[in-house]
């Protein structure tokens, strides 16, 4: 990491910070404006402030340089552009258009490797020569002119819909979770889960899935939610004489529902909404229930490892006091409840609700668990809270610019609507196989991109098929994101396990294998909420959902309890085959 100043990154932090709000508070701006002056703001964190050698240092600079005045070129000539409809008028304009391209790439590949950025680097290669491709999978051909105006100056590539969620949503609640962790909340989750959990069988286990599904609600990224819960749970389970293959297996598999687990679930969240039309809050509602059943499926996990292994409680001792419990829980309490309140009572926008509840977190950054006030440790704070937000925005920003890409030539060359149709044919018109053929493709592509990056692009071309086989939207597109996340506890590519088990010092496979016996409920509820589609209707059909939830509830115990629990093998073979039964009839 590369400091050019004490507060100099803090600073543009707090600009990325006050850009994103003003957007919101400040009505409409051109989106030709907002998502290039976004993508300036992330430059100069993914290409010079992560950089670890001065060669990428130096690169960085002239990459950041290149980009920002590519970027403020869009801003200042956007009345111009919006009338040439994304065809390049001149060869300076091919250049600036190569120059987008190519620092997107190379944005993405800084911020979290190669895999995405050669998947879009292939559909370039794709839309620029993919009319020599002889049968259906070739294309017509696309001036060039057109086809890299479409994506680097008009709304249908790095400034296309995608994009205009990360500014206008995403990065509103990147920072609404960053200013909760720079203060007490995380410490008060960890007291709300030790309080509620910790005095049970499997006690610090339990507690590590209740705090780390309230610390991914906000976080939306497992890898995060392992490196922050894990660093107080996994040395309380170790300490506890858990095994350590266990400790890193519930850590990880409590971390990677973090993503799924309302209000935030991640970015994936708010694509859904653009991408679905479905108001947040709706989404909001008929996540929950699958989420909810995913935890009890890991809770359930564990009393059943509890038999197996000596899993003690927390100790009295080691326990959070009454006042610790009920005074840190505000600090995360009263911002999530401005923003429920926000959305639910006062019918504003998710962002706007959200930009609320940041005001309300960023006044309790001044006081602590004591209501003592520091000049100092605020400061601190909001240094912290700054570079964060700012690091996290531009990574995030990143990985959707880059998959804006593939998106866009997608919609440019027709491939889209040709995968569809490779997906109806083989599957033979049939749901169930489309639905394994588009479980298997998201769970090679999240091996290697993130998991909004795959959920994205598989609902892109998977969605219509499923659709088309007779599946709502909304059902369809929350299949899809629970299979993108599949390759967190799946191996051969399983981050979430990886940090896990390098915490806790343990075999990665050994982690791996166990994660995926408690995470069973991430392999079979996505297969559950089509076989039980009111699953999903919490909001218009309460009572047929809750029957649902308690059908599914039941079915995941069984299944759960026969995979692990140290009972006679016909028996473990008869709880899931029955509850197989129960969970698809």
């Amino acid at each position: 990491m590369i400091q050019f100043s004490r507060w100099g990154w803090p600073l543009l932090g707090l600009i990325s910070i006050v850009f994103h709000l003003w957007l919101i508070f400040s009505g409409l701006v051109p989106n030709l404006v907002s998502r290039p002056l976004h993508m300036a703001l992330a430059l100069p964190w993914v290409l010079i402030y992560i950089a670890t050698t001065r060669t990428q240092y130096l690169t960085g600079i002239l990459l950041c340089i290149t980009g920002l005045a590519a970027c403020l070129w869009i801003v200042f000539n956007q009345s111009m552009l919006g009338d040439q409809y994304g065809y390049l008028a001149d060869a300076y304009q091919h250049v600036i258009a190569i120059a987008l391209l190519l620092i997107t790439l190379e944005m993405a590949r800084r911020a979290i490797s190669w895999p995405l950025p050669l998947v879009a680097l292939i559909a370039l290669a794709y839309g620029l020569w993919g009319q020599y491709i002889p049968g259906e999978f070739g294309h017509p051909g696309t001036p060039i002119a057109s086809f890299l105006g479409t994506l680097t100056i008009a709304e249908g590539g790095i400034w296309g819909k995608l994009t205009g969620i990360s500014v206008s949503i995403v990065a509103i609640f990147v920072i609404f979770g960053a200013v909760l962790n720079g203060g007490e909340a995380g410490q008060g989750f960890m007291n709300v889960a030790a309080a509620a959990a910790g005095r049970l069988r499997g006690g610090a286990a339990k507690v590590s899935v209740i705090s780390s599904a309230l610390f991914g609600s906000i976080s939306g990224s497992a890898s995060a939610n392992v490196a922050s819960t894990g660093a107080i749970t996994l040395p309380a389970m170790t300490r506890l004489g858990y095994p350590r293959s266990l400790a890193g297996a519930v850590e990880a598999v409590a971390s990677s529902g973090g993503q799924i687990m309302p209000p935030l679930m991640g970015a994936g969240a708010f694509v859904m909404v653009e991408l679905t039309g479905v108001p947040y809050t709706s989404i909001m509602m008929a996540a929950l229930l699958p989420a909810l059943l995913y935890f009890f499926a890991v809770w359930v996990g564990i009393d059943a490892y509890a038999g197996r292994y000596d899993l003690k409680a927390i100790p009295s001792d080691q326990q959070p006091g009454l006042r610790d419990v009920l005074v840190t829980s505000g600090f995360f309490l009263l911002p999530f409840s401005v923003l429920l309140w926000g959305m639910f009572v006062a019918g504003l926008t998710p962002q706007y609700a959200a930009s609320l509840a940041i005001i309300a977190g960023a006044v309790l950054l001044l006081v602590d668990s004591q209501f003592s006030f520091d000049t100092e440790r605020s400061l601190m704070r909001l240094k912290t809270v700054c570079i964060n937000s700012g690091l996290q925005i531009a990574t995030i920003a990143s990985i959707i610019l880059c998959a804006s890409i593939i998106i866009g030539v997608l919609g440019i060359t027709g491939l889209g609507v040709k995968i569809t149709s490779l997906i109806l044919s083989g599957s033979g018109g049939q749901l169930w196989p489309a639905l394994l053929l588009t479980a298997f493709a998201c769970l090679i592509l999240g091996m290697e991109v993130p998991t909004t990056a795959a959920y994205v692009i598989c609902v892109s071309v998977a969605g219509p098929a499923l659709i088309n086989l007779g599946l709502a939207p909304l059902q369809a597109h929350l299949f899809i994101f629970w299979f993108a996340l599949l390759s967190t506890i799946t191996p051969p590519v399983c981050g979430a396990v990886f940090i896990a088990a390098g915490m806790v010092e343990e075999n990665w496979l050994k982690v791996a294998g166990t994660a995926m016996a408690l995470g069973i409920g991430l392999y079979l509820i996505p297969l559950g909420m089509i076989a039980n589609p009111t699953l999903i209707e919490l909001e218009s059909a309460a009572i047929p959902a809750l029957i649902s939830g308690v059908k599914m509830a039941i079915a995941l115990a069984m299944i759960s309890f026969g995979i692990i629990a140290p009972k006679a093998i016909l028996l473990r073979i008869g709880l899931i085959v029955v509850g197989g039964y129960v969970l698809f009839v």
